[in-house]
């Protein structure tokens, strides 16, 4: 199992950025997490193999979206109306097959992390 995030970059305030998960064409659930200098690494958004169920932080809801192309073994993290809390080197990770999973604890597998930075 691999996992490739990349699209990380700075961007003001308020901006778009889209993050992408290359994945090596598994079917696993795959999580977005984030880890801001000094803080532990938090779940950000994960999305099921199956049904595409979704989850969000509380923090990103609303702002974020995830998704899923399995023809291309991709899965996109969509983030809108970004802020300088949103500052963070963001990962891609995938739990064990057949499991949706919220907390980093249950993933297994993790790909490099992209750094984002928002500028306030």
């Amino acid at each position: 199992v691999q996992l490739q995030a990349s699209g990380g970059g700075l961007v003001q305030a308020g901006g778009s950025l889209r993050l992408s998960c290359a994945t090596s064409g598994f079917t696993h659930a795959t999580g977005w997490f984030r880890q801001a200098p000094g803080k532990e690494r938090e779940g950000v958004s994960c999305i099921s193999s199956g049904d595409d169920s979704t989850y969000y932080a509380d923090s990103v809801k609303g702002r974020f979206t995830i998704s899923r192309d399995s023809a291309k073994n991709m899965v996109y993290l969509q983030m809108n109306s970004l802020r300088a809390e949103d500052t963070a080197v963001y990962y891609c990770a995938a739990p064990p097959p057949n499991t949706f999973v919220v907390s980093k604890d249950g993933y297994t597998f993790w790909g490099q992390g992209t750094l984002v930075t928002v500028s306030s």
